[in-house]
């Protein structure tokens, strides 16, 4: 269970932003292993990823999942499906106030269980940095596990001056193949995240940015180097595994991520 007591709305925002500001101060922009520092990631062997399903109609009963992924092979060496309640409300721009407890809380068996198999990095399907006050889900998760994370996103979320111009659809089209990218740059001039085409086949970006104790080019790099198809596969493969939990315990519901 990942319950939060009921608040007025306007209040829980206050002790959100307040509680945001504050683990933001602890927050690791660059690279700070070996194995990141390497042109092939020599030294990476465990990549973590997490997502959260929902029953369709039900914002409040989820499956959280955690996969951990053997590096280069992409093999899966662990799962961990798990039903949650979510009691906090989802509200733009604090959904890590949401679904973090409960994706902390699987990294957290897995470390009691088999520590061995912690992964060295989490993708998080989600932001970091690409964020209203740069502190997005990837953030929160990295800060509070301590791990290096990644957020990586599907569609743009338009802040900070960022938006789904003309512009930005024609860099788009200027992505001729996987592993090309181009960045994201905030009004303040600060590069947020960057624009990444995963693989030849996939013409729709993703959104990469750092979550925690990464720089944004190593960040693109691995992400790229981690799609099979479009979506990173630990991300992919959380998605999956949590959307066939749900049809699995709840046959007659629809799924979405």
């Amino acid at each position: 269970m990942c319950e939060m007591s009921a608040v007025p709305e306007q209040d829980l925002i206050e002790q959100w932003t307040s509680e945001q500001a504050s683990l933001k101060q602890r927050l690791v922009e660059g690279d700070t292993e070996e194995w990141q520092r390497a042109p092939d990631f020599k030294g990476l062997e465990r990549v973590g990823g997490v997502d959260l399903s929902y029953i369709k109609g039900d914002d409040i009963n989820a499956c959280a999942q955690l996969v951990v992924l053997s590096f280069p092979e992409l093999e899966l060496l662990y799962e961990d499906s798990q039903m949650v309640t979510l009691a906090a409300p989802y509200v733009a721009g604090f959904l890590a106030f949401r679904e973090t407890p409960c994706l902390l809380e699987a990294l957290q068996r897995l470390e009691r269980t088999q520590p061995s198999l912690m992964p060295q990095v989490v993708f998080v399907d989600g932001n970091g940095l690409f964020h209203y006050r740069e502190f997005g889900v990837a953030c929160h998760l990295g800060v509070l596990s301590g791990l290096p994370c990644v957020g990586v996103a599907k569609s743009l979320l338009q802040v900070q001056g960022i938006i789904r111009s003309e512009e930005h659809l024609s860099q788009i089209r200027e992505l001729k193949k996987g592993g090309d990218s181009f960045p994201l740059k905030a009004t303040s001039g600060r590069v947020l995240a960057q624009a990444l085409r995963s693989s030849d086949k996939s013409t729709k970006p993703l959104y990469v940015s750092v979550g925690h104790r990464f720089s944004l080019d190593t960040a693109v790099r691995l992400t790229h180097v981690c799609c099979r198809y479009r979506v990173p596969e630990p991300i992919r493969q959380a998605d999956v595994r949590s959307r066939e939990y749900l049809r699995t315990h709840f046959p007659s519901a629809d799924t979405c991520g």
